[in-house]
């Protein structure tokens, strides 16, 4: 009978342990390490899962809650890049899901954050080409794939057409660098944007620019860093979203057009 109880105690906490993991989209080869389970039975530990295509400040504003972080911490893990003397972080917090000490500090979070891009984004494999594509670049345009892309599976289209664009010399009238510009913590983030909002005056307005924006306008993911990469072969230089999140996208500005009389 005891026998019996150990089993089926075991079961259900092995059963919690999976929903959790599968919950929190943890990686299952966690469960032959034994630091995961020190970690998960640590009192002090924080889980706190990282979504795609978040800024930095809402990854600040996120880890904060976790982790009890005042505003003068929130602004150390954003400005991160000052005291570790390099350029903009945006793009390499990488996103998944972490356990952290309740007491780690913003560059304690960057630096696992860093490692961690590092180390996830070192796996990708890189066609010939990508010799000659500044990882920077890479990078920027993953990002923007991140927040126009429906799912994965418009990722590789999405980057085709933006790669196309830059090699024709086109200006990428992108409105998810459009909400990067005009985001705020009143306004929100990501807010819709409005045809006036293509006059404002930021390098982040690929309405106004030629070129990609100065840096990253989110933290990418490995399937959006995968398609930086690896493009899809595509004439197409437009693209839109129907109502259900299918893409569409033509090789004309008139076919666009058709497209959106079609499709809204």
């Amino acid at each position: 009978m005891k026998l019996r109880y150990i089993a089926t105690l075991f079961v259900l906490s092995f059963g919690t342990l999976l929903g959790m993991m599968y919950h929190y989209r943890l990686d299952f080869s966690l469960l032959a390490d034994l630091s995961f389970y020190q970690s998960l039975a640590n009192p002090d530990a924080r889980i706190v899962q990282v979504r795609e295509g978040l800024r930095k400040e809402e990854i600040a504003d996120l880890v904060g809650s976790k982790l009890g972080w005042g505003d003068s911490e929130k602004s150390q893990f954003i400005n991160a890049h000052l005291a570790l003397n390099t350029d903009d972080l945006e793009g390499k917090y990488f996103p998944k899901t972490y356990i952290l000490l309740k007491d780690e500090n913003p560059l304690g979070v960057t630096s696992i954050m860093l490692h961690q891009f590092s180390t996830q984004t070192s796996a990708i494999k890189k066609p010939k080409t990508a010799k000659i594509i500044n990882p920077e670049t890479a990078l920027t345009i993953a990002s923007i794939i991140q927040r126009e892309a429906g799912g994965k599976n418009d990722m590789k289209l999405i980057s085709g057409i933006i790669w196309n664009r830059l090699f024709n010399g086109m200006k990428l009238q992108i409105d998810a660098t459009l909400q990067y510009a005009k985001g705020s913590e009143e306004d929100g983030w990501w807010s819709k944007v409005y045809p006036k909002d293509k006059s404002i005056n930021s390098l982040y307005n690929t309405y106004l620019h030629v070129g990609l924006p100065p840096t990253p306008i989110a933290n990418p993911g490995l399937a959006a860093i995968d398609a930086a990469y690896n493009p899809q072969k595509t004439n197409c230089l437009f693209y839109l979203h129907d109502k259900k999140g299918n893409i569409h996208c033509s090789a004309t500005y008139e076919g666009h057009l058709k497209n959106i009389d079609k499709y809204y």
